[in-house]
């Protein structure tokens, strides 16, 4: 199900009154969401607010960002402040705010959670036509931090985008049998999900936008000092990637595994530390 939010000017989305009012109506229906807890908001953020992001976001294909080009994955991003435009900085600072992530606290019922100033694997992401990302469990420990990571929230950019486009988030079952809430990425839709290591989510079709468009979103990830056991299916991970059916995916992983292993046995924690970072 999709909620949708009126606030009304620049900063109405931190005041209590409204995020009280979002907390009434929502905060049962993120815990017994399936196929984990997740919540859907249309229009949470001012329309103008994020109308001024959507103007300053880069190009990511055209300067210094993160490429990702392999078999399960083929995306842009970047973490860098600095090619950021100053009300998309400001946007991230609030949310990392102390009233949102009280908000977030009580919504999700995850107590001590942990904002990360360095944006890893967040910030800016750009996928174009063509581009995908396979359905996958995301890395469970900040590489710097070494906190354990617990949410997501993604912020969608992108006006009038229609169904036949594709790019939706699919969340996807324990078992990997079906795809259980399909996302459509529109403009001013907020997703805030539970992350662990059997929340199974992506954008996993090739993206069918015309040429010149491109599914732009802001990513923030949140953290805790540690978590319920039942969470973890084993030790610390980077992004493992899972196939659906007849997708060959996990055969194609394995040399990245054996990489992450080689790295992990063998190079020195400073850079297992940058690898995990990227």
């Amino acid at each position: 199900m999709t909620y949708i939010a009126t606030p009304v000017k620049h900063d109405s989305f931190l005041q209590e009154e409204y995020l009280q009012d979002i907390l009434c109506k929502y905060k049962e229906s993120f815990i017994d969401a399936k196929p984990f807890p997740h919540v859907v908001i249309d229009n949470f953020f001012p329309e103008d607010l994020l109308g001024e992001i959507l103007l300053d976001f880069p190009d990511l294909q055209r300067i210094d960002s993160q490429k990702f080009d392999t078999p399960y994955e083929k995306k842009l991003a970047s973490t860098h402040e600095r090619q950021m435009g100053e009300a998309t900085r400001d946007l991230f600072y609030r949310l990392n705010s102390s009233t949102f992530i009280s908000f977030l606290e009580e919504l999700t019922g995850i107590p001590g959670i942990i904002p990360d100033p360095h944006f890893e694997g967040g910030g800016l992401h750009q996928i174009k036509r063509g581009g995908y990302l396979k359905v996958h469990v995301d890395f469970n420990r900040h590489g710097r931090l070494k906190l354990d990571r617990r949410l997501n929230v993604l912020v969608y950019l992108n006006k009038d985008w229609q169904e036949e486009y594709g790019g939706h988030l699919e969340l996807w079952d324990r078992e990997m049998s079906q795809c259980v809430h399909k996302i459509l990425p529109i403009f001013n839709r907020m997703v805030i999900f539970n992350t662990n290591d059997f929340s199974y989510h992506g954008h996993p079709d090739p993206l069918k936008c015309p040429e010149g468009r491109s599914r732009k979103s802001l990513a923030l990830y949140y953290y805790s000092n540690g978590r319920p056991a039942e969470e973890l299916s084993g030790k610390n991970h980077t992004t493992i990637f899972k196939a659906r059916a007849n997708e060959n995916i996990i055969s194609e992983q394995e040399p990245f595994r054996l990489k992450n292993f080689l790295i992990n046995r063998i190079a020195p924690p400073i850079l297992v530390d940058m690898f995990r970072s990227k």
